[in-house]
């Protein structure tokens, strides 16, 4: 297990209402599976909505795959190269 990254409270927070499956006490860590977590599709599309309003980007094709969904780690090192764009 890898240790947590450095992404803020706001990503965090979003993040862990789309969890079900992961407990507040427990510790979000970017190699966590958010599949396992609880991570569903529709849940995956409805959290890309808040990341979008929250950050203010727009999640385009080549940065909708599972791979960015996949764990904490790889959607927020996603979302810190959209920000970049801006």
């Amino acid at each position: 297990m890898r240790p947590a990254m450095s992404w803020d409270t706001t990503f965090e927070e979003l993040l862990r209402s789309y969890l079900p499956f992961l407990s507040a006490t427990q510790p979000l860590h970017a190699d966590t599976d958010l599949p396992t977590a609880g991570l569903d599709s529709l849940g995956a599309v409805e959290l890309l909505g808040s990341l979008e309003s929250a950050y203010d980007v727009r999640f385009v094709n080549d940065t909708l795959s599972l791979d960015t969904f996949a764990t904490p780690g790889a959607l927020w090192e996603t979302l810190t190269r959209l920000q970049a764009r801006v």
